[in-house]
């Protein structure tokens, strides 16, 4: 694993905009690592409070994490205007942003 892994993956992740959503294997394969999007949810399972780590979401289009971690995040998504369809998911059609 790279030294500056995590920063790498909190910079990429800072540049999401409002209202838009990116994956873990997609930040993963910007950094190089096409197979790293597990070192990435590791990354941003410690993320510091300047990441808006709730605009990182997994392949299937849903917020990972604890059941009360992943409520506050949906929140947040939805005050940015990210549609949260009634299954949980959300549409990486509409709102996937690529770095």
């Amino acid at each position: 694993m790279r030294d500056n892994l995590f920063a790498d993956v909190y910079a990429l992740a800072r540049q999401v905009p409002r209202g838009r959503v990116t994956t873990y294997g997609a930040i993963a394969r910007a950094l190089g690592l096409p197979n790293g999007a597990r070192q990435v949810g590791w990354a941003m399972a410690v993320c510091p409070d300047d990441v808006p780590a709730h605009r990182v979401i997994n392949a299937s289009g849903r917020v990972s994490g604890s059941p009360e971690g992943s409520e506050l995040r949906r929140a947040m998504l939805e005050d940015e205007g990210v549609e949260i369809r009634a299954d949980g998911s959300i549409s990486l059609r509409g709102y996937l942003w690529e770095p």
